[in-house]
């Protein structure tokens, strides 16, 4: 089994900074793609960055030059650093890891993270 555990999300004010986390942990023998999506009040869930095991990144044109996405494999671990924060950021953010253990890769989602970004 593999879990994705997801941690810093909250109320930021427009202009901030929020550092997101994802750890997963189970039965890993390697990790491909790793990636945050994003969905808001009323919206289909969107691609918010995407990180490759071998650092290629890909950003929604709506957080480029303001989020980063970078990944710890030692800690099988990927971040999103969000700084200029919008209120059109506000959603929930979720985790995505593309996860292979000795017999196959799978597709595995984090529970998900609130943010919010209000004065």
């Amino acid at each position: 089994q593999v879990q994705l555990v997801e941690s810093g999300g909250g109320l930021v004010q427009p202009g901030g900074s929020l550092r997101l986390s994802c750890a997963a942990s189970g039965s890993i023998r390697s990790i491909n793609t790793m990636a945050w999506y994003r969905q808001g009040p009323g919206n289909q869930r969107e691609l918010v960055a995407s990180i490759t095991s071998g650092g290629i990144t890909n950003y929604a044109d709506s957080v480029r030059d303001r989020f980063t996405i970078s990944r710890d494999n030692a800690k099988n671990t990927v971040y999103l650093q969000m700084n200029s924060l919008k209120p059109e950021d506000t959603a929930d953010y979720y985790c995505y890891s593309n996860i292979r253990n000795r017999y196959v890769a799978s597709d595995y989602w984090g529970q998900g993270t609130q943010v919010t970004v209000s004065s």
